[in-house]
């Protein structure tokens, strides 16, 4: 229930207060990579809290908190990513799709779904190349081997790569992709 005082001079003027919250609906986060970014994100809070109270009120920084701060925040990127996939999310534009023929939206946007997923894969790749580059070398503050953040980021990619080839999928089945029709997903949660 909203209700309104009048104040100051002017009557349209109003302070609004709100008595009940709507309900919350998290029914479109089911899946894994929801919740691992979230849960990495709060990690990645606790460890910049952390950091600003031994900073600025004890006076003595922990060393490692910005590290891994840096690190959290690398891998909620990487793992939202592919949430953002699956949700339609990302940066699109669709101006184009505007001025050219409904034919040729349609040849683009598939290149468009079909570049996404190959872009994703070849990243994977790549980082799992660097992951045995890299092999068991360690963090510079602690002692833990940075592979731990690079599965993440892989993880990340592998899960970008599958939801672009399922969104793309859609997109072929159903006709159009948010490029060509945004208006069909104004209200939309997740494509998958």
């Amino acid at each position: 229930m909203v209700s309104t005082k009048p104040g100051g001079a002017d009557e349209e003027s109003a302070l609004i207060t709100i008595d009940e919250a709507a309900p919350v609906d998290i029914s479109d986060h089911a899946y894994v990579e929801d919740w691992i970014a979230l849960a990495l994100f709060w990690g990645m809070c606790f460890v910049v809290f952390l950091q600003f109270f031994t900073r600025y009120v004890l006076n003595d920084s922990y060393a490692w908190t910005e590290e891994i701060a840096r690190y959290l925040l690398m891998t909620v990127i990487f793992v939202g990513a592919a949430m953002c996939v699956r949700r339609n999310r990302h940066i699109h534009v669709d101006f184009i799709y505007r001025l050219i023929p409904r034919q040729a939206g349609r040849i683009l946007s598939t290149f468009v779904d079909v570049l996404r997923a190959a872009f994703f894969a070849y990243a994977a790749v790549l980082m799992w190349k660097l992951m045995a580059i890299i092999g068991h070398e360690e963090m510079t503050m602690v002692k833990i081997p940075m592979n731990a953040v690079y599965y993440f980021i892989f993880g990340g990619l592998v899960v970008g790569a599958i939801r672009s080839l399922q969104v793309a999928w859609i997109n072929w089945k159903q006709g159009y992709s948010i490029l060509e029709n945004p208006d069909a997903y104004m209200d939309e949660g997740s494509v998958i």
